[in-house]
């Protein structure tokens, strides 16, 4: 048996629950000839409560040159850049749910992740498989993409669609922890635009910028707009789009119209939906956020390292979109 060397960076929601998960599946980890390993928990607040012995929490970055994979659940882009980026130097493999550090960070970790190095199913829909989902795509052309990315505002809308007013709807998910104190990252559109350009660079172009996609949140919708777009039997939700306009790909997010009967509209989690040639239409629906949800996604990640695949790699080269899309109006 194997030992399997883990330093994970972060110890709150999602990596205590990804340091229990790991040790409920040991088994399985048995099974392909390792034992885990953590060797240590990189965390601000040693008192803080948390399921991981205090032997193993660090407050004080330490050497990950020692471990077989880095796991970071650290959030943020500095921060976590300038640790791992010493660790993929030397050839050891990340597995992040960090989508800001892989957007906003790409010039740094393109040429490490077009090695195999970066693993990052958990950075769009937690563990349902969004990247994994789409990489099948690739037998295909790619003709739109259209996605529901953040959870917190697909809360807010739905209970707008109950009569709260956007601040009421979004108090509430604050309460709940759902949104943040500051919720700009979500109610601004900016997380689901840093996801976007995860999907734009792993099927489109590997170079695809986050300049480039267009970003508008929900904080301006009203009821009166949300039961305007109910009397014309749609409902509004906040869309991340790819789409050909123009001789481009065309990268939007924002609070568009569904007919209600529209499988994004019907989703009562993340969702995407793929439209190609020749496979035709394809969705995928399931939780985009929480501990456990993003466990599952960082855990199938090591599972996938260990059995010898490449971590997500970029699109090979730019395409060209085949067609004009048929994008949904936007509510304003």
């Amino acid at each position: 048996m194997e030992p399997l060397k883990i330093a994970l960076l972060g110890g709150g929601t999602v990596g205590s629950a990804f340091y229990s998960l790991v040790l409920e599946r040991r088994e399985d980890l048995a099974a392909m000839g390792f034992v885990p390993r953590f060797l240590g928990v990189l965390v601000r607040d040693k008192a803080k409560p948390r399921p991981i012995p205090e032997a193993l929490l660090r407050t004080e970055p330490f050497d990950l040159l020692e471990a077989d994979v880095v796991v970071e659940a650290m959030g943020g882009v500095e921060a976590p850049l300038g640790l791992v980026l010493p660790a993929l130097e030397a050839g050891i493999p990340l597995i992040t749910a960090n989508k800001a550090l892989l957007a906003e960070a790409w010039a740094r970790l393109k040429p490490f992740a077009e090695e195999g190095l970066i693993y990052h199913e958990a950075s769009v829909m937690a563990g349902t498989p969004a990247l994994s989902f789409l990489e099948t795509l690739r037998g295909s052309q790619l003709l739109e993409l259209h996605g529901i990315l953040n959870g917190t505002t697909l809360y807010i809308l739905q209970e707008m669609e109950r009569g709260r007013t956007y601040e009421e709807a979004l108090r509430e998910a604050q309460r709940l922890g759902y949104a943040e104190a500051d919720p700009s990252l979500d109610v601004k559109g900016i997380d689901a635009a840093h996801k976007l350009t995860l999907l734009a660079r792993l099927l489109l172009d590997p170079d695809f910028p986050l300049s480039q996609v267009e970003a508008r949140g929900i904080e301006g919708l009203t009821l009166e707009a949300l039961r305007a777009a109910e009397a014309r039997g749609e409902k509004v939700r906040l869309v991340a789009s790819l789409y050909g306009e123009g001789g481009r790909w065309r990268a939007r997010v924002a609070p568009v119209a569904l007919p209600q009967d529209h499988p994004l509209a019907r989703a009562r989690g993340n969702a995407l939906l793929a439209r190609t040639a020749p496979l035709g239409e394809v969705l995928v629906i399931g939780p985009g956020a929480g501990g456990g949800a993003t466990a599952s996604g960082l855990l199938a990640d090591l599972l996938r390292f260990l059995s010898g695949a490449p971590g997500h790699l970029p699109a090979s080269r730019k395409k060209a979109p085949p067609s004009e899309g048929a994008p949904f109006p936007e509510v304003e």
